[in-house]
């Protein structure tokens, strides 16, 4: 009788952990250092913290350029003109991703509502990813606690990484050419 407990409960988390590593979800499970983040267009992009080193999955030779920001505030969206331009200067070797502060809204059938942040593309000319999903703020945090500057933090905080490691980041209003000469700076290093 016990060896027939001990079988159901064996199979019965056996079933369970072979459901919950289906490859459908990958918000299923998530390691601790793992970041799903969604786009407007609901395409996921996973963002892997190896220490102080952020990068997006299968992009390590990438820039990656964390814009953590919010619709209503104004610095964020003067930012955006600027980093839409340095995303199709570079479009070869960059990749920036809006990561919002702002909870996500969810209509009456549990899905995430994207209006303000499309409206923000299409206002301030945002041409580059902006994600809207529940694991920003965490991912904001992660980054923000990784530079010193803990769960709180202003905004917009633009933080740059490249091949996951630090180069630099630019809290409030910044240039353009700031961020472009980094960028430069770290292409060189190839």
């Amino acid at each position: 009788m016990l060896k027939k407990a001990l079988f159901t409960i064996i199979l019965t988390l056996s079933a369970t952990f072979f459901i919950s590593c289906n490859d459908d979800n990958p918000n299923d499970i998530v390691s601790a250092n793992e970041y799903v983040l969604t786009t407007l267009d609901n395409t996921q992009i996973v963002v892997k913290q190896d220490g102080d080193a952020f990068y997006i999955n299968n992009k390590k030779d990438k820039i990656v350029i964390f814009d953590i920001f919010a619709t209503w505030c104004p610095p964020c969206q003067d930012s955006a003109s600027h980093l839409s331009s340095l995303q199709d200067k570079y479009k070869d070797d960059l990749i920036i991703i809006g990561t919002t502060i702002e909870k996500p809204e969810f209509d009456k059938e549990g899905n995430i509502i994207n209006d303000k942040f499309t409206n923000f593309k299409s206002k301030y000319d945002a041409r580059y990813t902006i994600v809207n999903s529940e694991q920003n703020r965490v991912l904001n945090t992660a980054i923000t606690t990784a530079l010193g500057m803990g769960p709180r933090f202003p905004i917009p905080t633009i933080v740059m990484y490249k091949d996951g490691k630090y180069i630099n980041h630019y809290v409030g209003a910044v240039h353009e050419e700031f961020i472009e000469s980094d960028i430069k700076r770290a292409l060189e290093s190839k």
